[in-house]
C-alpha cells in the first residue's frame, strides 16, 4: 500500500487513509483500520490538534489504539501566521530528521508531510496519553519545573555547538525573518498597548515598551554557544507522566524550532510556568540543575557563571513572546489571559535579573 496523501484537515482523514498511514510507518503491518473517532485536544494557537481513536480488523495486537493527528489552523488569520513564519515547515522538518538526534521526549511519527504551496499538512504521531498535561494558566510545581529542566538539556546538550545545523535551509532560513520582524514590531507594541493598556501593569508595559530598543541588539546576537532551541518552550506545550507515567514528560508544538541559545527555553519556561514567588526561590537551583544535566550529557567548556549570565540576558525572549504573540493570532478569552500571564510572568523576571539592562549597558 502506498503512503496517502497530505490531509489539509481532520475530516480528510478517512479508516482508509489511516491504515495507509500506519502500513507506511510500519505499526499495522497487517489488518486494517475499520472505524476512526475524532475528539479535538490541547489548546495550540496556530495548529488544530486531535485524538484519533482506531477499530481493527485482523490487526496485531501491537497495533495503537489511538493517535493524535496535527493540521494547521482552521482560523485564517492563525493559519496566515503559521504559514508567513515557516512555523509548519519546521515543525513537520523536526519530526522527520531532527526528532531521532536528540534526548528530549517527542511522540514516534507515523506520517509527517507538508505542501510548500499552500502549506498544508498532516502530522499523525504517537498519542501520549493517559498524561497530565501542563496548565500555563495554573502554573507548575516545583518537581515539575526540575522535570523540564532535564529535558530541556536532552534537548539542546546532543546538538551543543554543531556546526551541521546551519546546513539545513529550513532551519537555518529562521534569520532571515530577524529584520521583518524588528520592522514590524512599533505596529506590534502599539496595539498591544492599547489593547492591554489599564490591565498590564504600568512597570510591565515599560519593560514592553522597551522591546524597541533591545530586540534588534538580542535578534542580532551571534555570540556564544547555539544548539536546537524549541523556542515555545511552556507548559501549554507539554505533558507530565506520559503513557500513565512510563515516561516523565512529552514535549509536543515544534513550531517554533531554531538555531540559537539553549538558556533561550530555560528562561522562557521558567518565566511562563512557575510563580514569580517559585521562580525566585528556586531558580538558580534550578538553572545549576540544567547546567549540571548538559555537563553529563557530554557539554564542555560552558561554566556554571556564563550558563547564568545567559539565562538573565535570554529573557527578552520571553517578553516578545507574550506580546508578539498575542497580536499575530486568533484573539479569545483564554488567549487574553494566557498572554497576559506569559508577559506578567517574563516582565517580572527581567526586572528581577536586570536582562535589559545587560544588553544596553
Amino acid at each position: 500500500m502506498t503512503e496517502p496523501t497530505i490531509a489539509a484537515s481532520v475530516d480528510q482523514i478517512d479508516a482508509a487513509w489511516m491504515t495507509a498511514a500506519l502500513r507506511s510507518s510500519g505499526a499495522l503491518p497487517t489488518g486494517e483500520v475499520t472505524a476512526l473517532t475524532v475528539t479535538p485536544v490541547g489548546n495550540g494557537l496556530v495548529g488544530d490538534s486531535f485524538r484519533l481513536a482506531l477499530t481493527y480488523e485482523d490487526a496485531p495486537a501491537s497495533a495503537p489504539t489511538s493517535v493524535v493527528g496535527k493540521f494547521a489552523a482552521a482560523d485564517p488569520a492563525s493559519r496566515a501566521s503559521g504559514a508567513a513564519f515557516n512555523l509548519y515547515g519546521r515543525e513537520v522538518g523536526f519530526y522527520r530528521e531532527l526528532a531521532s538526534t536528540v534526548g528530549i521526549i517527542t511522540p514516534k511519527t507515523h506520517f509527517a508531510r507538508i505542501d510548500p504551496a499552500t502549506s498544508a499538512f498532516t502530522l499523525i504521531f504517537e498519542d501520549f496519553g493517559p498524561a497530565r498535561p501542563g496548565d500555563q494558566l495554573a502554573g507548575c510545581s516545583l518537581a515539575d519545573a526540575e522535570t523540564a529542566m532535564l529535558e530541556a538539556a536532552a534537548l539542546h546538550g546532543p546538538r551543543w555547538t554543531d556546526a551541521s545545523l546551519r546546513d539545513i535551509d529550513w532551519l537555518a532560513g529562521g534569520a532571515d525573518m530577524y529584520p521583518a520582524i524588528v520592522a514590524a514590531l512599533p505596529g506590534i507594541i502599539a496595539g498591544f498597548r492599547e489593547r492591554y493598556d489599564g490591565v498590564l501593569e504600568a512597570d510591565h508595559m515599560a519593560v514592553v515598551e522597551r522591546l524597541l530598543e533591545v530586540m534588534p541588539l538580542f535578534q542580532g546576537a551571534s555570540e556564544g554557544p547555539f544548539t536546537l532551541q524549541h523556542g515555545d518552550f511552556r507548559l501549554d506545550n507539554i505533558l507530565f507522566d506520559i503513557q500513565g507515567g512510563a515516561r516523565r514528560m512529552g514535549t509536543l508544538d515544534w513550531q517554533t524550532l531554531a538555531i540559537g541559545p539553549g538558556l533561550t527555553d530555560v528562561t522562557y519556561f521558567l518565566s511562563a510556568g512557575v510563580s514569580p514567588e517559585l521562580r525566585r526561590a528556586h531558580e538558580r537551583d534550578l538553572v545549576g540543575l540544567y547546567h549540571e544535566e548538559l555537563k553529563r550529557l557530554g557539554v564542555r567548556d560552558y561554566s556554571a557563571d556564563q550558563c547564568w549570565t545567559d539565562y538573565r540576558r535570554m529573557g527578552v525572549h520571553g517578553v516578545f513572546m507574550g506580546v508578539f504573540s498575542a497580536m499575530v493570532v486568533e484573539r479569545t478569552e483564554r488567549g487574553d489571559a494566557l498572554f497576559l500571564t506569559m508577559t506578567r510572568g517574563a516582565c517580572a523576571q527581567a526586572l528581577d535579573l536586570d536582562t535589559f539592562d545587560l544588553w544596553t549597558a
